[in-house]
This record gives structure tokens, sequence and C-alpha cells, in this order.
């Protein structure tokens, strides 16, 4: 007969080996995950900015041709 290894989890519940890869693809996923959350996207705020005040002006232009019309 085969013994199982029996691993406990942080909360102290039996974890079978398929919880046991979960648990560890989570934690990769999370790592990752977190790491981008430092502010430090490299993303140009400014340069979204600029376009949405460019598309609020066309929108506002459209509403005005609108009521002319």
């Amino acid at each position: 007969m085969s013994t199982r290894k029996t691993v406990k989890s942080e909360s102290g519940a039996t974890m079978s080996q398929y919880d046991q890869e979960v648990e560890k693809r989570l934690k990769a996923l999370e790592s990752k995950a977190h790491a981008k959350c430092d502010g430090a996207g490299g993303g140009d705020v400014a340069a979204l900015e600029a376009k949405v005040d460019d598309l609020i002006a066309k929108l506002k232009t459209l509403r005005t041709l609108r009521e002319v019309l």
C-alpha cells in the first residue's frame, strides 16, 4: 500500500497534490501581478489626457452640429 505525503497549508488544512499545484501556480501569478503595481507602468499619462481632451472637443463639436441641423 502506498503512503501519501501530506502537506499542511498556512491555515493548517491538509492539502492534496492538486491543491499544492494550484497554490504554487497562484503564488506565481500573484508575484507577477504585484510586481507591476508599483506605479511605474511606464504609461504616458499626459498623452492619454491629451487624447481624451481631443475626443471631448470633437464630441462637443458633433453635438453642436446636431443642434444646428
